[in-house]
């Protein structure tokens, strides 16, 4: 069976460049659709189901069914990364660059620390003045303004 569909492919497209001008246009015309309409195709089956797979892996990840271990990740990329900068470059990574490279690593980590800590002192400080929007004064805030005050006239008449 494949060999009669390449004899017909192989009749029908041969030596094209005998042919008149207009059959040249018009294989070339359908080829290139029949091409075009095949990778498209194709190319939404690839991106639906590498995009439907990073999403149902982020989900599981969300969920708890897949634990990340990001700096194994991390380690792998740089990995990866020097490999291919070695590759480009003609060079050995020298230990400077690894150790810049794990400086910058660390201060990525401690950055997302203090962005996490940063969020819990913001909910901390809104739950003090009251909320987001400004201060509103609450118990706290006259007994701290009566404290203080009386720790003032306390003073002054000493």
């Amino acid at each position: 069976m494949a060999d009669k569909a390449s004899k017909f492919l192989g009749g029908l497209l041969g030596n094209i460049s005998s042919r008149s001008a207009y059959s040249q246009i018009a294989i070339g015309t359908s080829t290139g659709w029949v091409t075009g309409y095949t990778t498209m195709k194709v190319g939404k089956f690839a991106a639906f189901a590498i995009g439907g797979g990073i999403i149902l892996l982020e989900i599981a990840h969300q969920e708890g069914y897949v634990k990340i271990d990001w700096s194994k990740v991390t380690k792998k990329i740089d990995k990866v990364s020097g490999n291919v900068e070695r590759a480009i470059t003609a060079r050995e990574q020298t230990w400077t660059d690894k150790a810049e490279r794990y400086v910058d690593r660390q201060l990525n980590i401690a950055e997302d620390i203090v962005k996490r800590k940063s969020n819990k002192v913001k909910r901390w400080y809104s739950n003090l003045i009251g909320d987001e929007e400004g201060p509103k004064i609450n118990d706290l805030h006259i007994f701290l303004t009566a404290f203080v005050g009386g720790v003032a006239l306390g003073i002054a008449c000493a």
